[in-house]
């Protein structure tokens, strides 16, 4: 298992998560058996949005003994009356955080998730009232250690990376949704057409991953899979089926993103998902597989997939164009991407024309264009 550091917290994730949502249906034992597996396979950490009793219970019971070797993400704002309840009422919000304190057997969380924001009204509420003043407290008294927000907006989660409380966002990628614009109502991301509009990573999802990129803000990933739509030629709006290892490889290879929570519920999906970190670079490889889908709308955009490569000079051609999508957010870049871009042992001054990587380059994205743009940006 590799780990990454989530943004700037200094905590140390494995790239692949446990998201627990559907352990609600499994009882004490097969829950357990999905936190060994997990644990087995040097997962730590673990996210909890459901406010259901016996799932939080459940989950409780699995990490004692071990809670030392978890990271919890645990979200502020679910709430359970009988069934889930998202709320901003600050006496029901505070009994069902206690609760998920209680029901875990700890008393506190590495990750305090501010519960699914989708609303730019809704922030604004959050941010500038009585919820922020008690996730202050929280981290001030040592209960949450980092603070998260949940949210399917790019818009929000945007305003959640420059507003200075939030540490990192859970966001949710795969490369259906990235097509999709912004928009306050999950369910649009599961429509079933994708009209010609749409053209490649929605723009204000690509500003979103680099912005969080440059300010620090880690991002963990939900809905990695789009619902196990993905894995469906007929359901995939590419009309071609990607694999769960696909599917890990595009959200991980996001700016930002540190680890994609998979929605588990066996030890044996626990199993697929992990076959993520012994898989082969064909058996990651998701450009392809969408560059020649009967519908797709990636042409000329640079999904840093490193088809290009190798380069006969070695440039790494990817991270460079990565680089420089953070760069020119700025009108002067910023000096981490400088120093990031300068640190490289080849960089777009080195770049000989060949323009053999644009052979190979599934998107047809003209790359020596982009070094040599890159060579002035960072010569500046």
């Amino acid at each position: 298992m590799k780990y990454r550091e989530l943004g700037k917290t200094g905590l140390m994730l494995s790239e692949i998560g446990l998201g627990a949502e559907w352990l609600e249906r499994h009882n004490r034992d097969e829950v357990k058996a999905v936190v060994e597996s997990c644990e087995a396979h040097g997962i730590n950490i673990l996210d909890c949005w459901m406010s259901e009793p016996n799932v939080r219970t459940n989950l409780g019971l699995a990490l004692a003994g071990r809670r030392e070797k978890w990271l919890i993400q645990g979200h502020v704002g679910s709430t359970w009356n009988g069934q889930y309840v998202r709320s901003r009422e600050m006496p029901v919000v505070k009994a069902a955080f206690q609760d998920f304190l209680d029901r875990f057997q700890t008393d506190y969380v590495d990750i305090g998730m501010i519960h699914y924001v989708d609303e730019v009204a809704d922030f604004n509420g959050i941010m500038n009232g009585p919820f922020i003043d008690y996730i202050r407290e929280l981290k001030e008294n040592g209960t949450i250690r980092t603070v998260g927000l949940s949210t399917h907006n790019p818009n929000v989660g945007k305003m959640a990376a420059l507003c200075g409380e939030v540490d990192m966002i859970l966001f949710s990628i795969n490369p259906a949704f990235d097509m999709r614009p912004p928009s306050e109502n999950i369910d649009d991301m599961f429509a079933d057409e994708y009209d010609g509009s749409l053209s490649g990573v929605a723009p204000e999802r690509a500003e979103l991953y680099k912005i969080c990129e440059r300010e620090g803000v880690g991002i963990n990933v939900m809905k990695g899979y789009a619902g196990g739509r993905l894995f469906n030629a007929e359901q995939s709006p590419f009309g071609v089926a990607l694999s769960p290892v696909q599917c890990l490889h595009y959200a991980l290879t996001r700016p930002a993103v540190c680890s994609v929570l998979a929605g588990v519920e066996t030890p044996e999906q626990v199993e697929q998902a992990v076959a993520y970190e012994t898989a082969t670079d064909a058996e990651k490889d998701y450009s392809a597989t969408l560059a020649s889908a009967p519908k797709h709308a990636y042409t000329g955009q640079c999904l840093y997939c490193g088809h290009c490569a190798p380069c006969p000079v070695g440039i790494d051609v990817a991270m460079v164009n990565k680089l420089y999508d953070l760069a020119v957010m700025q009108e002067i870049p910023a000096s981490t991407v400088v120093a990031h871009y300068e640190a490289l042992s080849a960089t777009a001054s080195d770049c000989i024309g060949c323009q053999e990587c644009e052979t190979r380059c599934p998107f047809s994205v003209r790359v020596a264009e982009r070094m040599m743009a890159a060579r002035k940006v960072f010569s500046r």
